[in-house]
């Protein structure tokens, strides 16, 4: 049950990131008027996406760590921007630590029983 909703919440901030990404450097906020090339960010979060979304323990690993770039873009972008931006840089950072935390805590007890299982077939001498 727990793995299950943290695994469906780090598909929905996944999606989330994917679909605010593309409305913001589309629309929302875009660097030039409509819309600039920019928005060719979210691709690596699209070629997360499949793997995401099977659960796929390499790809949440992958993901977890490329997630802190979208993390960090949204700190800049949130102490830099000025109006409405500043609103979209917040939402971006809080989905992309949603989605770190929540792949986190999917993958430790996968990782816990890997080296129990590693533990046991090569036992310390």
């Amino acid at each position: 049950m727990k793995a299950r909703l943290l695994h469906g919440l780090a598909v929905a901030s996944l999606i989330g990131l994917v679909a605010l990404g593309i409305a913001v450097e589309l629309w929302l906020a875009p660097l030039r008027p409509h819309g600039s090339w920019l928005v060719m960010k979210v691709v690596p979060l699209v070629l997360a996406l499949p793997g995401t979304i099977r659960a796929r323990v390499y790809t949440l690993q992958w993901s977890s760590m490329l997630i802190l770039l979208y993390f960090a873009e949204g700190l800049i972008s949130a102490t830099t921007a000025h109006g409405p931006a500043v609103i979209w840089a917040l939402i971006e950072i809080a989905l992309a630590l949603v989605y770190f935390v929540c792949v986190l805590a999917y993958l430790y007890p996968i990782k816990r029983e890997a080296r129990a299982r590693r533990a046991a077939a090569f036992p310390p001498e």
